[in-house]
């Protein structure tokens, strides 16, 4: 230490002019070679956090590295695409993917219940025609490049460090996993629910973004490939809780990708008119009232935010005041 110092003073010697030398008092000189050590030593500790940090968010852009080259690499030809920088390539990813996703999921869906399971779960007169589905994914597959953006944001700020986000479960523990997980999936209904729910109580935004999705309105103009027909900007501000709960609780980056993919496949489910009667799932014929009362049934995965907020309305007990 003391070598330091006097390297430091006779560096300082060195800049400081003959007539001004002996002015300077050796304690000065002494104090400020001091400083200077400690803060060399004291920056050091906050330099290897910055440097673990950076390690650390790395195990995110990997991951998604890795699933750039399963999808990208299994579906675009060539190599392109690696002189992508990596947002873009994340982006095309989401896009095909998700796009991927939905006729994949619409198409099954469709095949069970309107041609194996003809009759059986619609009627035939409620089978929507090829021509309204073809409508309805003509409409998806416009908005489909800029919801594929949503995701890539999101990916974007975990990756940066901005989120809340844990790469491995083993972090937190399986305990943990799960009752993050449970106050993430609470955060996010509750955020769709009054996302969904000011979409049709403001008017300008119902008549400009929500109404796209409502000209859906009877049993045989609901299909599953309705589920992602929406107003570019409606379909993005109703996924927006999955982001928002990012800054709020610990979540697994995994399962995140994974809960906003689902999404592609859930909302296919609840557009199939199929009321699958598990409590408290919001399924289709909840949804189906919806797209017909206009006023009810906002909510997303169960029935509990509706039931909150004074807004459920039952597909058993309309059926039964139908009746009567």
């Amino acid at each position: 230490m003391r070598g330091v110092g006097e390297e430091i003073k006779s560096r300082t010697a060195d800049h400081v002019p003959p007539q001004k030398q002996n002015k300077t008092p050796v304690s000065r000189s002494r104090s400020k070679s001091s400083l200077l050590v400690h803060l060399s030593f004291s920056l050091s500790p906050i330099s290897r956090m910055a440097e673990a940090s950076t390690e650390y968010l790395k195990l995110f852009v990997a991951e998604t590295t890795w699933y750039n080259e399963i999808v990208l690499g299994s579906i675009v030809p060539g190599d392109a695409w690696r002189r992508l920088p990596h947002f873009f390539q994340s982006w095309l990813r989401n896009f095909l993917g998700g796009t991927l996703v939905y006729f994949l999921s619409g198409f099954l869906w469709c095949l069970v219940i309107y041609y194996w399971k003809r009759n059986v779960y619609v009627p035939k007169e409620a089978i929507p025609t090829n021509h309204a589905m073809y409508l309805q994914i003509i409409v998806a597959m416009k908005a489909m490049p800029w919801y594929s953006a949503l995701p890539s944001i999101s990916e974007y700020m975990i990756e940066s460090g901005w989120t809340r986000s844990f790469a491995t479960i083993g972090e937190v523990g399986w305990p943990m996993y799960f009752v993050n997980l449970a106050v993430y999936l609470v955060i996010v209904e509750f955020g769709i629910y009054w996302m969904h729910r000011e979409l049709h109580d403001i008017k300008p935004l119902y008549k400009w973004l929500h109404a796209t999705h409502h000209i859906y309105n009877k049993q045989n103009t609901l299909s599953p490939f309705a589920g992602l027909a929406f107003h570019p900007l409606d379909g993005i501000l109703q996924a927006v809780p999955h982001v928002l709960a990012l800054f709020i609780v610990p979540c697994h980056f995994t399962t995140h990708v994974a809960a906003i993919f689902c999404e592609a496949v859930w909302t296919a489910n609840i557009h199939d008119c199929i009321h699958g009667k598990v409590w408290p799932v919001m399924g289709a014929g909840y949804h189906t009232i919806h797209h017909t009362t206009y006023r009810h049934n906002y909510g997303h995965y169960t029935v509990w935010m509706d039931w909150m907020f004074g807004t459920l309305r039952d597909p058993e007990e309309d059926e039964h005041l139908k009746k009567s």
